[in-house]
């Protein structure tokens, strides 16, 4: 490609720091990370505007974090309900009521947010498209990857739009574009897994005559699952039916009708044809690789999952999030090294969902509706990155808290402005330092890291108090406690013996 003629400089003002490719969840959460760190990019996406459809409607705990860090987890909630309540009717007639909040995570002021959203995922891309627009980015829909190079210093993609072709030039290319990604099969990343052709389900929105809308409804046939589940801020439900491989998955009305009324026994329901529809079919696949040179993958071109258990879009919108703040951070002169813990610490990570959420869709298979509970294992708040080469801490394995864990939050705090929660002061995608004793000598600008130090009574704009101790609890801290915490809020470095040397050298690994 002519791009390829000439010799480029990374200020080169044709080349913009990433591509990416698909504008779902992922590709809109990573345009985020980058807008507000002020690294350019284009977000391009095939569709010719937003896609319809509630399709991942469950958002986890984690994933509201990630909301809350890029300031948008009001927005969301107000379109969705927690902990919707859940009733399930099995083949005896036998109703059950679930979905309540775990009681592990009850009244905890380490966790915000301790419940599942529902809020269709419609409704969660128009967040994040708003929360670009407003940090200067957009989305370029109708603009189609047709094919791309690379060699050690970019990317140069040939980019389809009205007809016309583009060719852009970019340091990084990044595929978030869905179970079908061009991006990874032009790079020759191989997709490992299997498609179970005998393991279908018929996902639609409807409106239902005759359903109240406090509850998500669940019926366990002897022919199979189906669900009803009232997607707030619309006035449709969101309908779930498993077909077995000699059922009808015709994508009609009068199936859906019929359907319906065999399995939840009741003909006062009536459907009304269905604005969003698809045949869902059990196609789950993990990359054996998240990067090919300058090209990365992230969301659903790197893995699919099955929906049970509410996993695959939150488990996209966290890769994202990981792998934004360190193209960031590369991009602004940070060792391109660091580019090699996205992998590292993200794959394990499907890995572990995607035997999660098979687990889940076995005992959907199996009418077992334990597949309808919730509990801490779905929520994706334990996460960690313990084994990763970004963690340093002088903790034993015995501590509660350790390098590579989420970042607890905490209530209660007193600052100058008054009462806050932790997340609220760690929020921007940067560094955070807790200092739980002397004040540390560590050196960075104020744009590379916050420092919050732990104090009796607040004097200046980083001075916490924390009367109630939670932040300590939440922390173990000792009186010369430090803790370094990522942009991505897990914690990076934990110290009790206060190395302010420590810190120092781990950050300039970042830089």
């Amino acid at each position: 490609m002519a791009l390829f003629n000439r010799r480029w400089t990374m200020t080169d003002p044709e080349m913009c720091a990433a591509l990416i490719v698909g504008a779902g969840p992922t590709g809109l959460t990573l345009a985020c990370e980058l807008a507000r760190s002020g690294v350019s990019f284009r977000l391009i996406e095939a569709a010719p505007g937003p896609r319809p459809g509630s399709r991942g409607k469950g958002i986890q705990p984690r994933t509201l974090e990630v909301f809350d860090d890029l300031g948008i987890v009001d927005r969301v909630i107000a379109h969705g309900r927690m902990a919707m309540p859940m009733l399930s009717t099995a083949p005896d007639g036998r109703v059950t009521l679930g979905g309540a909040i775990p009681e592990t995570l009850k009244g905890r002021s380490d966790i915000p947010y301790p419940a599942s959203l529902i809020t269709p995922q419609w409704r969660t891309e128009e967040a994040l498209r708003l929360r670009l627009a407003e940090l200067g980015g957009a989305v370029e829909f109708g603009a189609a990857l047709a094919s791309f190079e690379q060699s050690d210093e970019g990317v140069s993609a040939v980019v389809v739009k009205g007809g016309a072709t583009e060719t852009v030039a970019a340091r990084w290319l990044v595929g978030c574009d869905g179970g079908h990604s061009i991006v990874r099969k032009q790079a020759g990343i191989a997709f490992e897994g299997e498609t179970r052709e005998e393991v279908r389900m018929i996902v639609a929105d409807v409106d239902v005559d005759g359903l109240e809308r406090d509850a998500w409804r669940i019926w366990w046939h002897e022919e199979g699952v189906l669900s009803l589940c009232p997607l707030p801020s619309t006035d449709v439900f969101q309908l779930g039916a498993a077909v077995a491989p000699r059922q009808d998955p015709e994508l009609s009305l009068a199936n859906m009708r019929a359907i319906l009324e065999r399995r939840s026994g009741r003909t006062d329901l009536r459907l009304h044809e269905p604005t969003w529809s698809s045949l869902w079919r059990a196609n789950v696949r993990l990359v054996d690789r998240y990067r090919e040179g300058r090209v990365f993958l992230a969301g659903d071109a790197a893995h699919i999952h099955a929906p049970a258990g509410g996993q695959g879009m939150n488990t996209g919108i966290q890769d994202a999030h990981n792998l934004g703040w360190k193209l960031a951070a590369v991009a602004k002169g940070a060792s391109p090294a660091l580019l090699d813990s996205y992998e590292a610490e993200r794959r394990p990570i499907a890995a572990g969902v995607l035997a999660l959420s098979n687990t889940r869709l076995q005992q959907v298979l199996e009418r077992n509706d334990v597949a309808t509970r919730r509990d801490a294992s779905i929520t994706q708040l334990a996460i960690h990155y313990r084994g990763s080469s970004l963690v340093r801490d002088d903790r034993d394995e015995t501590a509660l808290l350790r390098a590579g864990d989420r970042a607890p939050d905490a209530t209660k705090l007193t600052t100058v402005q008054g009462e806050r929660r932790l997340f609220e002061l760690t929020r921007g995608g940067r560094f955070t330092l807790l200092s739980f004793g002397p004040a540390p000598a560590i050196g960075a600008s104020a744009s590379d890291l916050r420092t919050l130090h732990v104090v009796g009574q607040p004097a200046g704009p980083d001075d916490v108090a924390d009367p109630a101790g939670h932040l300590a609890h939440a922390y173990g801290a000792t009186e010369r406690t430090l803790v370094l915490i990522r942009p991505d809020g897990y914690v990076a470095l934990i110290s009790d013996a206060g190395d302010a040397s420590a810190v120092s050298d781990h950050l300039a690994a970042f830089r």
